[in-house]
């Protein structure tokens, strides 16, 4: 088997780096490249929103996207890129892409997946980030119940609308996503249902084959739970013993299809027992699944049963130098649940 090797390019050519490191952590989060170049390199100083492509292999994407700084330490020059999610979050500063939505200029009467693209058009970010494959949602929805208002940032907007759709025909209601895809030339936003824990897996590991360390992550439990519906209506739940063993941990969200505080406090006392259910996930470090994305369906063959069974793959790391790789997988065993229709306040 031909040996894979980690290639970066900027603006197409080859580029002599030292090391880097890959990162996506999904959830609509940008993915970074962040990577070493010798201090002799050329031109450096031009480098800003160069686009960079990061290959393992001959023609694997991993990575393209756009480089937001470059830093001269004593012996070589560090830079780091963002993918296109990047431009929701301008110049990788606070302040967000946004667009102003009002009574006679808005996204109304449009499904998800079209008003996703008429506000990246908004926002003049057409040219960036792609969307001729963004699909819509499963179930459909319309962008006007409720209409969109007021200054929004670009970001938010994707999340509201996509989080209105729940694909309740199987046992389990299954949540829309939205996630980066290459299409060999552009990158493209695309929307899909987040994958049953119970498909058909895309790759296997075991301890004995392509398995390096597996480790449990204990997450944060939101102990205090604000939920905010429509018109203004709020509604708290706080579970006092978890707040005694796990400190105060506040999460607040958004769901506008709430419209009394009971219904608000009964849908946080829900988030919570969804967060109690899941309150562990797992890091995988492997050799293997270079082209693994978020939502992917994997399994872990193993005698251990705290640890066997089907996974979703949350995010990625890939560790690289000129020769050689390794890649941590971030992944969990959750079926969707109530926290992933609804917009968290802080994002």
């Amino acid at each position: 088997m031909k040996q894979l090797t980690p290639r970066i390019e900027i603006e197409g050519r080859p580029t002599d780096f030292i090391t880097g490191a890959y990162t996506s952590t999904g959830g609509l989060t940008a993915a970074t490249l962040q990577f070493t170049l010798p201090l002799v390199s050329d031109g450096y100083r031009k480098l800003w929103n160069k686009e960079v492509t990061f290959f393992i292999g001959e023609s694997t994407v991993i990575f393209r996207g756009y480089i937001k700084r470059v830093k001269e330490n004593f012996d070589a020059i560090e830079v780091f890129a963002q993918d296109v999610i990047g431009y929701m979050v301008l110049g990788g500063n606070p302040e967000k892409a946004k667009i102003a939505l009002t009574d006679t200029d808005n996204l109304d009467g449009l499904t998800a997946g079209a008003a996703i693209q008429k506000a990246i058009q908004k926002a003049q970010l057409s040219s960036k980030i792609g969307t001729d494959m963004i699909g819509d949602t499963s179930p459909l929805i319309s962008s006007s119940r409720p209409p969109l208002r007021g200054t929004l940032s670009v970001k938010d907007i994707i999340k509201r609308l996509v989080s209105r759709a729940v694909d309740n025909n199987g046992d389990i209601p299954l949540a829309n996503i939205v996630r980066v895809v290459d299409d060999g030339s552009t990158s493209q936003l695309i929307i899909e249902l987040d994958k049953s824990i119970d498909s058909t897996p895309v790759h296997v590991f075991t301890e004995d084959t392509n398995i390096t360390d597996l480790k449990i992550i204990s997450r944060k439990i939101p102990t205090i739970v604000i939920v905010n519906g429509l018109n203004k209506v709020k509604g708290t739940f706080v579970h006092e013993s978890a707040m005694e063993a796990n400190d105060r941990n506040y999460l607040e969200v958004k769901n506008e299809n709430l419209k009394s505080p009971a219904e608000c406090k009964d849908f946080a006392a829900k988030i919570f027992r969804a967060n109690i259910e899941t309150q562990y996930e797992y890091g995988l470090d492997t050799f293997e699944g270079i082209t693994l994305v978020e939502n992917d369906i994997i399994r872990i063959d193993t005698e251990d049963e705290l640890f066997a069974g089907n996974y979703r793959v949350r995010g990625k790391k890939i560790a690289f130098s000129k020769s050689s790789f390794t890649i941590g997988l971030n992944i969990n065993r959750k079926p969707p649940t109530l926290a992933e229709y609804i917009i968290q306040q802080d994002n």
